[in-house]
């Protein structure tokens, strides 16, 4: 089993190496947490307004009065990110950030359509729709930014600049250097836009999103890519490495927009579209126990196992585990490395993840509406939250179950080997004594 382990680390450890470096993907990953405290607040917002004790009459007035702060916040949420590529790009190549991001979100704009049809088929201008700025626009939104922020940077670099003499103002400097890359990537991106408007008759955003998004959807919104990423992010956290960071900076952008997409379907009081979404990954995954899903591992090597090293472990591990920190059991159980325990780590979160979207999936328990919940919410209550039902919450302590049940024979097993250690410990001590 170590040789096994052993060369599967050597093959592994590279790989993942260079995908928790890869440029791109750390800039989507940081673009996404830049408008995380707006999607945390607009989420807030959504809960006010939808709790279920409230009548409808109530939920529309809190809606009419309230309804901006959704949104101004996760309605748009491609406007933060298109920037925040264009600024955390930008700076990696350690060019002027905040005119990255500013062309890079004016890039997006251009290629978005400025009207919108009625219902009786007429068409209104002047208009930007949050469908264009939510989900709908997101990977429009997220290719744009990319390649206007490459364009910006390296036309940057090879000088197409207006150099200004010093004594001008540093902001006054910095917006001439930045014009003539500005220009140009701007009007690419109006040339490219006014090509597609009349080669082939719609726009950018229709076209991506019949090409790319919705394909990529379809392929994240099912149960085996899920299973897929869960699957290596239990890998990687097993050799040490943060599978999260690494696999959620890649899935992150699917599961984002099909947050959104139920989001909408919620506040429009439609049928939820997708089961797999980011809240589910999160409440129904890291939301209980942290990656691993180890609150009731902990739990049980607290208060069930004898051995003097599984107590310790897991008395320091239940309170940072009710609020989904599992740094302590993972590093002193420990579980990185510790091919006892291999099978458990890698099998909990696939049977775990399977229950759930098949419950959700038969209209058993809730699906999550897309509201965003922080992850330190601890389990039951953002399972409440995420679905907006205390079922939500019901289905978490199933969860609980289950995982009670794949983990105990191998703790047990390591407990039993580890009161053979102590024993022997003793004894050791008892002869030299």
């Amino acid at each position: 089993m170590n040789t096994f382990i052993d060369k599967l680390s050597e093959k592994l450890l590279p790989l993942a190496a260079k995908l928790g470096e890869n440029r791109y993907l750390l800039v989507i990953r940081d673009a996404f947490m830049l408008a995380f405290p707006l999607t945390m607040f607009g989420s807030i917002i959504v809960v006010l307004n939808n709790l279920p004790f409230f009548s409808s009459e109530l939920q529309g007035t809190l809606n009419s009065l309230l309804g901006n702060g959704q949104n101004a916040t996760m309605s748009i949420l491609s406007l933060f990110v298109s920037f925040g590529i264009g600024y955390y790009l930008s700076r990696s190549y350690d060019v002027d950030p905040v005119f990255g991001g500013a062309i890079a979100l004016s890039s997006f704009l251009i290629l978005t359509p400025f009207f919108t049809t009625t219902e009786a088929g007429e068409e209104v201008g002047g208009v930007l729709t949050t469908a264009r700025l939510g989900a709908e626009g997101m990977f429009v939104a997220m290719i744009a930014a990319f390649v206007a922020a490459e364009i910006y940077v390296r036309l940057t670099k090879r000088g197409f600049t207006i150099k200004m003499p010093e004594q001008v103002p540093a902001a006054v400097s910095r917006s001439f250097s930045a014009m003539i890359p500005a220009i140009i990537t701007l009007g690419f991106f109006t040339l490219l836009n006014a090509l597609v408007t009349t080669a082939l008759n719609t726009n950018m955003h229709d076209l991506i999103f019949t090409l790319v998004q919705r394909p990529l959807l379809a392929l994240g919104s099912g149960l085996p890519a899920t299973l897929v990423a869960l699957f290596f992010v239990q890998l990687l956290w097993f050799f040490g490495l943060h599978g999260q960071i690494i696999v959620n900076s890649v899935m992150d952008p699917i599961w984002n927009t099909l947050m959104l997409e139920n989001l909408e379907a919620y506040e429009a009081g439609e049928a939820l579209p997708n089961i797999i979404t980011k809240p589910f990954i999160e409440i129904y995954t890291v939301g209980m126990g942290g990656s691993g899903m180890t609150l009731m591992v902990v739990i049980m090597m607290a208060f069930v196992m004898k051995s003097r090293q599984l107590k310790d472990v897991g008395r320091l591990a239940v309170a940072p585990g009710l609020f989904n920190v599992n740094e302590p059991v993972i590093f002193g159980l420990p579980i990185v490395l510790n091919a006892t325990i291999l099978i458990p780590w890698l099998l909990t979160p696939l049977v775990v993840t399977t229950f759930n979207y098949t419950m959700m999936n038969l209209g058993i328990f809730p699906t999550p509406t897309g509201v965003a919940v922080p992850w330190t919410v601890p389990v039951f209550f953002n399972g409440m939250l995420a679905t907006n039902s205390v079922m939500g919450g019901v289905l978490q302590l199933i969860d609980l179950a289950l995982i009670a049940g794949i983990w105990f024979p191998f703790l047990k097993a390591l407990d039993k080997a580890n009161l053979r250690d102590d024993i022997a410990t003793s004894t050791t001590d008892s002869v030299n004594s």
